[in-house]
C-alpha cells in the first residue's frame, strides 16, 4: 500500500513538474493523464485532439465541423515557439497547432481527462506530447 501511494506520488510530482515547464515556456497547453495515458490538454483540462484530414498545417474543420470540435484559439499577440505554431483559419482566427497539427477540443468530453473524441470517424486522435 505504501509503494503504491509512493508511485503515486512520484507520478503526480512528475506531472506537476511537467506542467510548470510547459507553463514556464508560455504554451498554450499542458500534459495530463488520460485512460488512454499522458495527452495535451488546454487551461481547463479538456483533452486536445488532432484530425487526420488536416494538411500542410492547415486546418480542414470549419463550420459545423468546428461547433463540434471547437479549435484551440491563439490569442492576439500569442507567438509561436518550438513545437508550438499558429495557423490561420478560415473565418480569420487564429488556431494553435503542436508539431504542425492543429488542436481541437470535443464538445462531448464533460470533464478533465475525458477522452471520448479520441478514434471518433477513425479520423480524430487524442494529442500526445
Amino acid at each position: 500500500m505504501l509503494n503504491h501511494f509512493i508511485r503515486a506520488a512520484s507520478a503526480a510530482a512528475a506531472l506537476c513538474i511537467a506542467t510548470a515547464a510547459l507553463a514556464a515556456a508560455g504554451a498554450p497547453a499542458s500534459t495530463a493523464q488520460t485512460s488512454k495515458g499522458a495527452a495535451l490538454v488546454d487551461g481547463r483540462g479538456m483533452s486536445l485532439y488532432t484530425f487526420d484530414n488536416d494538411a500542410g498545417g492547415k486546418s480542414a474543420c470549419n463550420g459545423p465541423c468546428a461547433a463540434i470540435w471547437p479549435p484551440l484559439i491563439a490569442a492576439s499577440g500569442s507567438s509561436a515557439a518550438g513545437d508550438w505554431t499558429i495557423v490561420s483559419r478560415d473565418d480569420g482566427s487564429a488556431q494553435w497547432a503542436y508539431k504542425g497539427h492543429p488542436l481541437y477540443t470535443f464538445t462531448k468530453d464533460g470533464t478533465p481527462g475525458d477522452v471520448n473524441g479520441d478514434g471518433f470517424k477513425n479520423v480524430w486522435r487524442l494529442a500526445k506530447p
